[in-house]
């Protein structure tokens, strides 16, 4: 295991230094950066920041004009952070401590006195937060009356810092999509009329697992039937039927990165509208990739959408078709019908192509790309037609 591609410690000093400019640029006195355990979007800033795996207690990151970063963890993480985190400045903060819980021998602060340790604090007059949706109100009403001032979202420009990956996090990434293939090679082997979705999704997670997958973006979907229908979809104890189409995503998280699959399988012989939809869908997914490149907007997604709706499927279509992968398993730039982003060289992009809502099922056909100068490279090798 010790061969696997992972993000070197230099880094995260690069990326602190992109944080600062960025607090320099939008006159912040100081940073305050949340994360928690929550699956899909709740781990990033620290992962991304510290290399940390947030765990049971949020992480909160705190920047300054000057010096390095600060992690603010609960009374439980500060040992399981000295071992882990990049950030070797770890504090417990008073704020994430619970009311009822007593740690007689743990050094627990409150948000301003840390602050004040670092500034003074009539000097901080803009604060910016970044992970505000996901904090409770009381935490987030604790931040402000510990800190007066002017405080506004920074959750855009944290994105915009990471929508292009280095080298280092494009390794990791093509690793996170080989163990996406590794789990959809296990789950088709285990498809089968009268298996159940989750034992088709035990195969798969046993697969992804067994080489180095760390959890998921979202939870495995194995769906079918009419399971299948709606866009989220949930793995349940149904039995798939000898005429099913079968719905299978997978966004495995290796690294703190993400890959982002999905392949509709045909299952004995299902109903013409759900083949036709499928091969829709290919196409879809094949026109749209052959126009991926830097300089790009959203025109190779409004292109996708055509396919679909010529086909018969436009109303299926119900989400936009491009977004980013990284350290989020859905994240920006976001390239729908009403984007303005621009591709760039470097960005890893996922074509999203869904059928949702038929009378038969629902589909999604994703895959993976890396954004060149002057066309994407595919980071799969699966077929997207499959029967069984």
């Amino acid at each position: 295991m010790n061969s696997l591609p992972t993000i070197p410690a230099s880094e995260y000093p690069t990326r602190w230094a992109q944080v600062r400019a960025m607090m320099e640029k939008e006159e912040l006195d100081l940073l305050l950066i949340y994360s928690d355990d929550h699956a899909t979007f709740g781990p990033a800033y620290a992962r991304w920041l510290a290399g940390f795996i947030t765990h049971f207690e949020p992480t909160c990151i705190l920047f300054t004009k000057a010096g390095a970063p600060m992690m603010l963890v609960g009374p439980e993480t500060p040992e399981y952070a000295h071992i882990h985190s990049k950030i070797k400045d770890i504090r417990v903060l008073q704020e994430l401590t619970h009311p009822d819980e007593d740690y007689p021998y743990t050094k627990i602060e409150p948000l301003k006195d840390i602050v004040s340790s670092l500034a003074d604090p009539a000097s901080i007059k803009r604060l910016g937060i970044a992970g505000r949706s996901m904090i409770s109100y009381d935490l987030f009403q604790s931040f402000k009356d510990a800190l007066p001032g002017e405080w506004v979202s920074m959750d855009e420009q944290m994105g915009e810092l990471r929508k292009i990956k280095t080298e280092a996090e494009l390794q990791v990434i093509r690793y996170a999509y080989r163990i996406a293939e590794a789990g959809l090679n296990a789950a088709l082997g285990a498809i089968v009329p009268g298996v159940s979705e989750r034992s088709v999704a035990a195969a798969a997670e046993h697969a992804m697992r067994s080489i180095g997958v760390e959890c998921y973006g979202i939870d495995t979907i194995v769906a079918s039937g009419e399971n299948s229908r709606p866009i989220i979809a949930r793995t349940t104890t149904r039995v798939i039927g000898k005429d099913d189409v079968v719905l299978l995503t997978f966004a495995p998280r290796y690294e703190g990165y993400h890959a982002a699959i999905g392949l509709p399988v045909l299952v004995g012989n299902p109903c013409d509208e759900a083949k036709r939809a499928v091969g829709a869908a290919i196409r879809a997914q094949k026109t749209c990739a052959s126009m991926l490149k830097a300089g790009q907007t959203n025109v190779a997604e409004s292109a996708a959408r055509r396919v679909m709706q010529e086909a018969g499927f436009g109303d299926n279509f119900l989400y936009s078709g491009i977004h980013s992968v990284g350290v989020i398993e859905f994240e920006p730039p976001i390239f729908g019908p009403s984007s303005k982003a621009v591709m760039e060289p470097g960005m890893v992009l996922s074509i999203d192509i869904p059928v949702f809502d038929g009378a038969w099922g629902g589909l999604r056909l994703e895959d993976g790309y890396l954004i060149g100068e002057h066309s994407a490279k595919r980071l799969t090798s699966f077929d997207y037609e499959v029967r069984k």
